[in-house]
């Protein structure tokens, strides 16, 4: 990942993450717009941690209170009492279904709910819910209300979040509106929920950075940066616009934004799944440098050869060179293995050096799978 694309996508995320119109997706959105390869679930991740420092100083007061309070009341009965030592139990409560949905689910974060398609139908829909939620409901309540029980459901509706095109913001403060909080208030523990979430999350990811991943150090350190400087620019804009302001232009926005992209999608403008399509201009070197190394063989004898087939075979579709070790393209550039069957990206187990099926966490064998389609094609 160059500067360039980590500037532009810690803009993307600083000024999209307190907004209920989704930072991943947009993150997702923009690299298959310009053509670049997705940012990778540990990318945005780590660059979430910029928009969370942002949250933590601008209700530094409240989280200061909120920590303090919350120590004294293993010995203050009188603290223990206090909104502030409940809302640090309340966020530890809240903070449970997202960790653990996400660790479950963590194989389809970084592949299935990636798609396109997905994104686009989650921005509608959830879209479509907010603005219901915002017009229908009755906020009499203030953040002083919560309990522990409202406080799990908020969290649950956080967890809705792990699909980029939801919205971390939106699904809480959504979930919030129908429990009867003013936006204000549910937009303001909506965001001190998401710290202990993001910054667990973020630091969960760090080690994902570089390797395998597209984004490396230098371009995450870069979008983190900048994520931070903006998006604190935002959340002071946003809690005073929400004072007096609906949530109705950001739902007119999610909705025009997803018939955008099933559009695109449609057209073929978009590959719902994949990254650039133009990376195949930038495997051609990758193909000939191997296509070459085969021609200094002597014209010996067919005597059985250590390396039986030099030539790598390329997939038609990526235009990337297939591992003849699993039989699935290899993206040079990432490192990712996809399945040409089912269209998915697919992670490789380090043991056995399959693919891992990012449905059922798996390992198989795709040329198996592909002996055993080719007497049914033949008999059909």
């Amino acid at each position: 990942m160059s500067i360039l694309e980590a500037i532009i996508l810690g803009l993307i995320q600083g000024l999209t993450e307190f907004l209920p119109i989704s930072s991943s997706g947009h993150l997702r959105v923009l690299s298959a717009f310009f053509g670049w390869p997705d940012p990778g679930a540990a990318f945005t991740a780590v660059s979430q941690l910029g928009t969370e420092l942002a949250v933590l100083i601008y209700f530094r007061e409240k989280v200061w209170r909120i920590i303090t309070t919350w120590c004294r009341g293993f010995v203050d009965k009188e603290a223990r009492r206090s909104i502030d030592s409940r809302m640090g139990w309340y966020l530890i409560i809240g903070t449970i279904p997202i960790g653990v949905i996400g660790l479950l689910l963590e194989e389809q974060i970084g592949s299935v709910f990636r798609d396109l398609r997905l994104i686009a139908l989650t921005l509608i829909v959830f879209g479509v819910i907010l603005g219901l939620v915002d017009r229908y409901t009755r906020k009499h309540r203030e953040i002083d209300d919560l309990t522990a029980q409202r406080g799990i459901i908020f969290g649950f509706f956080q967890a809705l979040a792990l699909i980029p095109g939801v919205s971390r913001s939106g699904a809480t403060v959504t979930g919030g509106m129908l429990l009867g909080f003013k936006r204000k208030d549910a937009a303001e523990y909506a965001f001190l929920l998401a710290m202990p979430a993001v910054f667990a999350s973020g630091a969960y990811q760090l080690t994902d950075i570089g390797g395998e991943e597209y984004a490396g150090w230098t371009a995450t350190i870069v979008g983190t940066v900048v994520a931070f400087v903006v998006g604190y620019a935002v959340i002071a804009w946003f809690m005073r616009f929400i004072q007096t302001n609906s949530f109705m232009p950001f739902v007119y926005y999610r909705i025009a934004l997803g018939i955008l992209i099933l559009t695109l999608v449609s057209f073929g403008v978009l590959d719902p799944r994949g990254g650039s399509e133009s990376t195949t201009t930038a495997d051609d070197p990758v193909v000939t440098e191997e296509e070459t190394e085969p021609s200094p063989e002597p014209s010996a004898e067919p005597s059985p050869s250590p390396d039986p087939s030099p030539e790598p075979s390329i997939d038609p579709a990526t235009g990337w060179p297939v591992n003849p070790d699993n039989g699935l393209p290899r993206n040079p550039d990432t490192g990712i293995h996809r399945d040409p069957r089912t269209g998915m990206d697919v992670d490789i187990d380090p043991q056995s050096g399959l693919p891992i099926d990012p449905l059922t966490g798996q390992t198989y064998d795709p040329r198996d799978r592909a002996q055993e389609e080719q007497p049914a094609a033949g008999n059909g």
